[in-house]
Parts: structure tokens; sequence; C-alpha cells
């Protein structure tokens, strides 16, 4: 009988799980008997018919057809009452056709093997996550697609600039009655590395950690106020004072879930490779020095009605020694969910990113979706992207549009 229930409750989870939209709940310490591993995996596999257009280059040649399907395998294994690890592999993405590993970590939301009273008392509170992990700045990455995990996408494509990336880290959370408060510390690079060397100088450089460290945070408020409404707001932030690789803004190694837009005709075979500019269709400080960020969100819901909104700055240096930069995005976005548990839904989502050069992106995206099972969804999405005194593309005439329709199964 607790080998039935074990199995029912596991599936419980899988299935629940995919419909959480922001920081995971607090680990259920009375279900824990022994060692438990599970393993599950997201599949994802894109239709794409998208034109783009530039006036002032030549851009390759598009067509219509399905892009390189990805997948993710996820294991995780409950050790003992509140702690759980964590290990997700890419299987197939869209810069990496072999499998690699995006992370692990350990997730402790009791400490009782500290036989502290008091230190259980904290802990009825707080969760501490530290490992190789995405890195919880914001609650835009909650919504985006990540390789073959996109169920949790409603659209297809994410921001244009993307927060998003993996890192050594310490995160240390306390809830209470809707009050979130978050602290965190990170290896404030991509890919950490002890050594480096410069080609154009021929010199190598000596990394210390301690000079590369990182600061993100996050505070909020997320309260289900009536069986009806939900409401929660959260301001978040990240700091980095001084690294060699990777960046908050280029860290999604996988690629983007436009392929090869706006990619210029250069007459080479990478013109046409997937993993070559594999962000295109995103644009963003990319690799920085020294990055301030700010962003705020605001969402909301009510019965089917769901409304989510960003607003992000960021200021920093591009390189060593490079120039100084300043961006800001807002996007904003609306779904209605309908149906028996609410299997459908339909929305758009507004987005633009500025710099301090005046250029600018706004896009605007309109999808529908449809939820088979708690596990499995297909949903279609119109894009239409354009580029305003562009540096790349300076003409009024630049950007791309057309049609996306996406599968997904994630357990």
């Amino acid at each position: 009988m607790k080998k039935v229930l074990f199995y029912v409750g596991a599936i419980f989870i899988c299935a629940t799980g995919l419909s959480q939209q922001f920081e995971e709940a607090k680990l259920d310490e009375s279900s824990f008997e022994n060692l438990k591993v599970r393993v599950g995996a997201d599949f994802a596999m894109q239709f794409q018919g998208i034109n783009h257009q530039s006036d002032s280059i030549e851009l390759i040649s598009l067509g219509s057809g399905i892009n390189l399907p990805t997948a993710n395998m996820v294991i995780e294994a409950d050790l003992a009452k509140g702690i759980k690890v964590n290990l997700e592999t890419y299987l197939s993405s869209r810069h990496h056709v072999e499998a690699w590993v995006k992370g692990g970590y350990l997730l402790m939301d009791e400490l009782q093997f500290l036989n502290s009273d008091f230190i259980n008392r904290v802990m009825e509170s707080t969760t501490l996550k530290i490992g190789v992990m995405e890195l919880n700045y914001g609650d835009a990455h909650f919504r985006r697609s990540d390789n073959g995990r996109v169920i949790q996408n409603t659209f297809v494509g994410n921001y244009i600039m993307d927060a998003f990336t993996t890192a050594p880290a310490l995160e240390v959370m306390v809830r209470h009655n809707g009050i979130m408060i978050l602290g965190g510390i990170n290896s404030g690079s991509l890919k950490p590395a002890l050594s480096g060397y410069n080609a154009s100088t021929g010199e190598y450089a000596e990394y210390n950690m301690f000079e590369e460290l990182a600061l993100h945070w996050k505070a909020g408020y997320d309260r289900q106020i009536t069986d009806d409404l939900r409401l929660r707001v959260t301001l978040s932030g990240f700091h980095c004072f001084n690294h060699h690789f990777g960046s908050l803004y280029n860290g999604d190694r996988t690629g983007s879930r436009y392929y090869l837009v706006m990619k210029p005709q250069t007459n080479n075979a990478s013109d046409v490779d997937p993993a070559s500019g594999h962000t295109s269709g995103r644009w963003g400080p990319g690799f920085t020095d020294k990055n301030n960020a700010i962003m705020t969100n605001l969402f909301g819901k009510y019965k089917g009605l769901e409304l989510f909104g960003t607003f992000e700055y960021t200021t920093g240096t591009s390189a060593i020694g490079g120039a100084e930069f300043t961006y800001q995005q807002f996007a904003v976005e609306g779904l209605y969910r309908f149906g028996r548990n609410e299997q459908f839904y339909g929305g758009v989502r507004y987005n633009l990113a500025s710099n301090h050069n005046d250029e600018s992106v706004n896009r605007i995206q309109a999808g529908a979706g449809w939820f088979l099972t708690k596990n499995i969804m297909a949903k279609a999405e119109y894009v239409n992207q354009n580029y305003k005194d562009f540096g790349l593309y300076r003409s009024a005439d630049a950007g791309f549009s057309g049609i996306m329709v996406e599968a997904a199964i994630s357990f």
C-alpha cells in the first residue's frame, strides 16, 4: 500500500510541478521514508515559418520547416527529510547537439542533522540552495523556455533581452505570510576558471575567485488573496563588480527559439549553421565586465485572466576596460485561460528593449495553446519583431515576422 501511495504521490508531484510558476514550495518532510530517485525529461519540437528583411544588409535566405528538436533530462533524489539534490542535463540543444550538464544543486528545507531546536524553527520558513544553478534573478526566468523545457512558457520566444544564466552559487530564501526575501552570492562567471590567456597579447592572467564574486537578491510579496485572485510583486537585483567570463545576458548556452533570423549573408557555411549565432533574435549587453541590474515584476491572476509585467534597467561596462552601457526593457503580457482545468489559453505579449545609443528593438507575440494533459501541450505563435535606429540595420525596414508552432512533453 505504501508503494502505491508513493507512486501516486510521485505522479502528482510531476503533474502539478509543471503548473508552478515561481519558486517551488517547501519540501514535505512528512512524506520522506528513505532515499527516493525521480527521473524526468523535457522534449520540444518546432515548426518555423518566419521571413526576415533588411534594406541595409543582405540576409540569408530563410525557409520553413522543422527545427532541431531539443531535450533535457532531470534527475532528483530525496536524500533526507527536507533535503533533495537536482541534476539537469541538456541532451540536445541548438548550440550543442551532444549531451552536456546544465547544473546541479542541493536544496535544504530542513537541517535536522544539526540537532538544534532553534535552527529547526528558523528553517520552518527558510530554504538553502547551493550548487551550479539557474540564478533566481527576477521572475521572468520562471516563464521562459529552457531548451527542451518549454511547457512553462505560454509563448514560443523568450524576452529580447534575456536575463538568464547559471553559475556556482549559494541562495538563502525566507518566506513568511506571503513575504519573500532572497539573498545570493555567485561566482560572477558562467564558466569559472583559474587562469586565462589573451591571444592578442600572449599574456596569461591569474583569476581570483574572491575578486569575481557577484551578488543577487530578491524581495517580494506573493499571496492568494481569495480563491479567485492571486497577486505577486517582486524587486530583484544582480551586481557583478568584475568577472572574466560569462554574463547575466549571455548565459543561455542552448540558443534562442527563433532559428537563423536576421543572419547576414557572408557566403560561408556558418551562415546556415543553427549553432552559429545561436542567440539570433535576441539583443542586449552581451558579454560584460561590470554589471548592475534591477528587475521588477508584477503578476496578477483573477479566475482565468492572467497578467504579467516586467521592467528592467541595467548598467555596466561591455568588457574589461570597455565602454559603459545602459539598457532598459519593458514587457507586458495578458493571457486568458479557459476550458476544463484551464487547458486552453490565448494571449498577447509586447516587449521593448532600448539602450543609451537610442537603438531599440520591439516585438509583438500573439499566441494560443492547448494542454492535452498537464504534461503534454501544443502552442502556436505569431511574432513580429522590428529594429529601430539599430547599429547593424540602419534602415527603417528591418525585422522578422511569421508563425511558430511548438509541441512539448515534460514529466
